[in-house]
């Protein structure tokens, strides 16, 4: 497109007449964002069309990832990067008097997803086109993101996320590419030259418009697509006058059932109409991205026995299970296959990954709720859960309780992670304990059942986007000691320990910490009026907020600082920076109690003269992609403090890894391998273990009035949260906080391992007294973020489970 800035400042002027008919002088920054999206979507397009074409030419095996997410964040720096205009761009706009970094914050972040499961996805897309695979993305193009998050007296309140009002440059709306999605109706049954035939007939019917954005392989001329999907009317208003003096009103009704599909991510299912909203986005999602995909496999001219060896469909999670049914209903109903031929393809076509041990997010829909949307689906999920019942009534004739907990379908609910099981022929834990729990507990029937089926991929994210882009002058550093070999090859990060001791290379890195730290401290001073120290270590805690989590023990722990300062005022401390950042559900009243706890303890934090220069608390409001990448470069310390065994692996632990923050935590998730890289002497680990944890909930013994009344600064900082004293102004705004520790038992051990993570903090205060062994764990905790790269992850899912390989365009060969 342009080797240089002259190139690129031509081209540029010339599209900012011809598009929006304004010179640089009258040019707003959003104009400028604008711009620069149109010229490298222009720039990719070919590139776009020959990797298709190549596709297509090759016949390679192609991967389609269902997601109910994929939190992408901002294109525009990324889609730079990939590219290798960085550069180029930033000095030509710096010639026309505009900084880069200000036009990458007119880009929205893109409202599709919420948390770990989209932004995964997300790090998928990337690793899957910077290694030439050929694998795309399949979701749902919401209106409406979550929601805005804004902190008004200290609550937190939900706005609309409207990420589309000013558009959307990276998306092509393919209209000639709409697919039609059928619900309710009836199903009837005839026989037609010896076969049953299945037609549902009186349905509703939507339409699927897909928007197409491209995904960009790091300095590769490989371009995958990620397909969103988005609900648009089926029905001709021309033809309302037919239908009775009432039809215009039910056409409106109809419409808006109808951009309620697509209009908003994760519905309040509390109550009915979310519950079947959700279902609806589901099938919507399922249905619309299978036909597609079908679409294109029959552009090859191939039998659908050859389904497998051409097309792998995973889906991200249970959401998507639907996929399974869909695909026989498609190949029964549609191709004219037989039940066993067509449960063959299926079950050789579907791998599934489980991100949750949490029975709550194991999903289960009414028997008559979807029999009644989806009456075809419903008759062959029941003839999958009457065969799969049959089997195992075979095999243990003399265990019917055994045949009951493994059933798809049990007391009127349909079990999706059953289904996802039984139809997938790899389903996947997101780390090693993860893997373990889910084969051994969560899963265990369907592990001795299918063994060979149960396999780990540990998580990932990509290196690029969290540390060249995020944190490039540290990038910088690290191509200047070891090369620009680890930019393709992660694991390369390995050679930098080797500078674990080397003081040019501590004082280089630690400065580009400080300057992190800077920069959020001005963009917390922009935002919020607060000032920062930057010599304070950045405490950081930024994630989904959930009792599992523990953000509140996080914030009891600082009460308790708050508390042992006011004690003793003259002592020695270091000085704490403790940043938060997290959404809490609408509906999850006790995580919203916590956030108005934060707000009301750093009110009081903040306003006591005793506390400056020692404690300092923040939370950093509509936690996103864009600001995890101003706070994810200025930590010190990484807070991943979940209960053992409730977290399936967490993403967000590599992204402080990588970018050097050492980590406080529990052995979970991923902090397992992680501690195994590591060990003790570069991570700060604490608590119970996920098999302490385990006897807990299935034999008891843990009784949390005890640990309340043992422990003093326990009970002193409970207290607070219903005595009048500094924290609390009546007993009912955190009474629900105080019951669900007391009253309730503390369902994730936060008093149990209360001290113990007191004694930890304490330790990282102490470690980070000595500025040199800070340093050194820094890099080695660098050094060993590699074995954590999407790309890693992504060969192994490649090798493992799908069976692809890279595939170049002809002329690139």
């Amino acid at each position: 497109m342009f080797n240089n800035k002259e190139l690129f400042k031509t081209a540029f002027k010339e599209q900012l007449v011809s598009r929006l008919g304004n010179s640089i002088e009258e040019a707003t920054a959003g104009d400028i964002y604008k711009i620069i999206g149109i010229l490298v979507r222009e720039h990719i397009g070919r590139q776009w069309a020959e990797t298709n074409e190549a596709y297509k030419k090759q016949q390679e095996k192609q991967v389609y990832y269902f997601s109910m997410e994929f939190l992408i964040g901002r294109m525009l720096g990324n889609n730079m990067l990939n590219l290798g205009m960085v550069e180029t761009v930033r000095d030509g706009l710096q010639d026309l008097g505009w900084d880069l970094r200000k036009i990458e914050e007119q880009e929205q972040d893109a409202g599709l997803g919420n948390g770990g499961l989209g932004r995964l996805a997300a790090c998928f897309l990337d690793s899957l086109a910077s290694l030439q695979y050929a694998g795309h993305g399949c979701g749902i193009r919401y209106k409406y993101g979550l929601f805005e998050q804004k902190i008004i007296a200290g609550h937190q309140v939900e706005f609309p996320d409207d990420w589309l009002q000013r558009g959307y440059v990276w998306e092509e709306r393919r209209a000639d590419k709409r697919i039609g999605v059928s619900f309710w109706g009836r199903v009837e049954i005839s026989e037609e030259n010896g076969r049953t035939v299945f037609n549902t007939v009186h349905d509703e019917k939507v339409w699927a418009v897909p928007y197409d954005v491209p995904v960009i392989g790091y300095r590769r001329p490989h371009v995958n697509t990620l397909r969103l999907w988005s609900a648009e009317s089926a029905m001709d208003p021309a033809k309302m006058r037919l239908n009775g003096e009432d039809s215009y009103y039910k056409f409106l009704d109809y419409n808006r059932s109808v951009e309620s599909i697509s209009e908003f991510l994760y519905p309040d299912d509390s109550r009915y109409e979310g519950k079947l909203l959700r279902l609806k986005q589901q099938y919507f999602l399922c249905s619309a991205g299978l036909q597609s995909v079908l679409r294109t496999f029959e552009k090859l001219g191939l039998p659908y026995s050859k389904l497998p060896d051409k097309v792998a469909i995973h889906i991200n999670d249970t959401h998507p299970t639907l996929i399974i049914p869909e695909l026989m209903r498609i190949l029964i109903d549609g191709k004219g296959l037989g039940w066993d031929e067509a449960w063959n393809i299926t079950t050789r076509t579907v791998s599934y990954t489980n991100h949750t041990l949490l029975s709550e997010a194991l999903e289960k829909w009414p028997v008559n709720m979807l029999r009644e949307l989806l009456p075809r689906v419903y008759m062959i999920i029941e003839e999958i859960n009457k065969r799969f019942c049959g089997m195992l009534l075979e095999r243990f004739p003399d265990q019917s309780d055994l045949v009951s907990q493994m059933a798809i379908i049990e007391n009127d609910q349909v079990k999706m992670a059953h289904l996802a099981v039984v139809g997938s022929y790899s389903i996947n834990g997101v780390a090693q304990l993860h893997t373990e729990l889910l084969k051994h507990d969560v899963m265990k029937p369907f592990y001795q059942l299918f063994p060979e089926r149960f396999n780990n991929k540990t998580n990932g994210i990509t290196h690029r986007r969290w540390l060249m882009f995020a944190n490039p002058e540290l990038s910088e550093a690290i191509s200047e000691s070891i090369g620009t070999g680890w930019i393709r090859h992660p694991n390369e990060l390995h050679d930098l320990e080797v500078f674990k001791d080397d003081p040019a290379f501590q004082d280089k890195m630690m400065g580009i910490k400080r300057k992190n730290k800077l920069q959020l401290a001005e963009y917390i001073w922009q935002k919020q009026g607060m000032k920062v120290d930057p010599d304070s270590i950045f405490d950081v805690q930024v994630k989904r907020l959930h009792g599992y989590k523990r953000q509140l023990m996080n914030i009891l722990h600082i009460m308790h600082l708050y508390n042992d300062i006011k004690d003793d005022p003259s002592a020695e401390r270091v000085p704490r920076t403790f940043i938060f950042g997290a959404k809490a559900a609408p509906g999850y009243y006790l995580a919203k109690c916590i956030i108005k706890l934060i707000h009301v303890v750093a009110d009081v934090v903040n306003k006591d003269p005793q506390m400056r220069g020692k404690l300092q608390i923040l939370f950093l409001e509509n936690y996103s992609v864009s600001l995890a990448e101003k706070i994810i470069p200025a930590a010190n310390v990484s807070e991943q403090i979940s209960t053992a065994g409730k977290e399936a692996s967490g993403t967000g632990n590599m992204k402080f890894m990588i970018n050097g923050a050492l980590t406080i935590g529990t052995l979970d998730g991923a902090n397992v391998e992680m501690h195994k890289l590591l060990g003790d002497d570069n991570m700060f680990l604490f608590g119970l273990r996920s098999e302490e944890v385990q006897n807990y909930y299935r034999y008891g013994g843990y009784l949390a009035g005890e640990m309340y009344r043992r422990d003093p600064r326990i009970k002193r900082v409970i207290d607070q949260l219903v005595f009048p004293g500094p924290f609390c102004c009546h007993e009912r705004e955190f009474g629900v906080i105080y019951q669900s520790l007391l009253d309730h038992n503390d369902e994730f051990f936060v008093l149990r391992d209360f001290g113990d993570y007191a004694d930890a903090q304490a330790a990282v205060s102490r470690a980070y007294l000595n500025s040199q062994a800070w340093a050194a764990k820094s890099v080695v905790n660098i050094a060993h973020a590699g074995f954590f790269s999407s790309d890693c992850t992504i060969n192994r899912y490649a090798s493992d489970i799908w069976n692809i390989r890279p595939v170049r365009p002809p002329r690139h060969k």
